[in-house]
């Protein structure tokens, strides 16, 4: 199973086995990662799952989607690097991924 880090904003570091097939959103919720709110499920309509994906791994999760770029659209901090954390499926390749949350997850 891939691991992934979450470094929630108050350092808080969280590495976590994550099962494949399924969303680092739903991989946080199941490990207790509370900077991760997702108001909408994993449907892409509230950006409450927001992650700032590391440079390192960008290139790996890929780029978002014009519906995820709509809803960063309304998101708080955003950067370069910023996905929801719903729309990002739990492949091998992100076996090490490391994503940060932000201080406030809302729009």
């Amino acid at each position: 199973m891939p691991k992934i880090t979450f470094i929630e904003h108050d350092g808080t570091v969280h590495t976590v086995e994550a099962e494949l097939g399924s969303t680092v959103m739903e991989t946080a919720q199941r490990n207790d990662v509370t900077s991760i709110v997702a108001e909408c499920g994993g449907g892409c309509t509230c950006a409450t799952c927001l992650v700032h994906v590391d440079e390192k791994w960008s290139p790996v999760v890929g780029k978002p989607s014009t519906e995820e770029e709509d809803m960063l659209d309304f998101a708080f901090e955003v950067k370069p690097t910023s996905r929801l954390a719903c729309q990002i499926k739990v492949t091998e390749a992100l076996d090490g991924l490391v994503v940060y949350t932000p201080a406030y997850q809302g729009r």
